[in-house]
């Protein structure tokens, strides 16, 4: 890798969340606290985490000419993230995601990609990936652009980190071009024998699981916190991770970071807005030994 600058290609999604007690059972109506609209999408959210954290991050994706996609734009840029590479589709509604979140921090989300599904691999500057240490993919938009994407940074020597989700097919060649699947204990069921040489299955509250070709799987222990919203962790760890390995630690150091900042996000209510500085990350991994 010849820099530690971070591509995130992907998806960008306004979070329509609602909090309950619980989650309404089919054909059940709940009342819900009042609707919160909030910065959201797997990879603008990888993006975020990793840009408050120091990072060097460019943003690729597409968003509608609307005001969820001022407000997406608007909150990575606010994260240090280069915003110029996301376009805005006019006539084209940006994506939302329909968030439930119960008492015990546990989420629903239900997807609506609108202009991420308009991202085409004609999207992808010429030589973005020229000098990037760390590409982020994940499966929020079309098959097509994330081979584009994965192709390109293997051309250029970048580490290609995928996330399969949200779960469903993965696209032929996506895997053998992949140096690092992050997915949860769902994905890699699914997945089975995935034959990625070193792979991170996350586990909640149970940290993850660090697995490298020849090696033993290494547990790597959650740093405990009391739960307010699961929303986003996973994808705050996904950039944690990937500015971990920009920087060059070990993948399993890299993992033990990345609990950090998961742990801290979960501490906190909503995706984006949960994601730590790296003044208050140092701070809280002081505090938490």
């Amino acid at each position: 890798m010849s820099g530690r600058r971070i591509v995130v290609v992907g998806s960008l999604n306004a979070d329509l969340v609602v909090r309950t007690e619980r989650f309404p059972r089919p054909g059940e109506t709940l009342r819900g606290q009042d609707l919160a609209v909030l910065p959201g999408g797997k990879s603008a959210n990888q993006a975020v985490a990793a840009g408050r954290l120091g990072g060097e991050v460019v943003l690729v994706g597409a968003v509608g000419d609307d005001e969820h996609g001022r407000l997406l734009r608007s909150s990575a840029a606010a994260a240090g993230v280069d915003v110029s590479h996301v376009l805005v589709r006019a006539g084209t509604p940006t994506g939302t995601a329909v968030i439930t979140v119960d008492a015990a921090g546990e989420n629903t989300i239900v997807v609506s990609p609108g202009a991420n599904a308009a991202l085409a691999p004609a999207d992808l500057p010429a030589g973005l990936l020229e000098g990037a240490a760390v590409l982020c993919l994940c499966l929020e938009v079309g098959a097509e652009v994330v081979l584009a994407a994965a192709r390109a940074a293997r051309a250029a020597g970048a580490l290609v980190l995928t996330n399969p989700s949200p779960s469903g097919p993965v696209p032929a060649g996506l895997l053998e071009r992949t140096d690092v699947l992050v997915l949860n204990e769902h994905e890699a069921a699914q997945l089975g024998g995935h034959g990625v040489p070193r792979s991170v299955v996350t586990r909640g509250a149970r940290g993850c699981v660090v697995h490298e070709e020849g090696a033993a799987p290494v547990p790597v222990p959650a740093v405990p916190v009391e739960a307010v919203d699961t929303t986003g962790c996973g994808d705050a760890f996904t950039g944690a991770l990937a500015l971990r390995l920009a920087a060059g630690d070990p993948l399993v150091e890299a993992a033990r970071r990345a609990g950090a900042v998961a742990a801290l996000a979960a501490a906190r209510a909503g995706a984006q807005p949960s994601y730590p500085s790296r003044e208050e990350l140092e701070a809280f991994t002081a505090a938490s030994g």
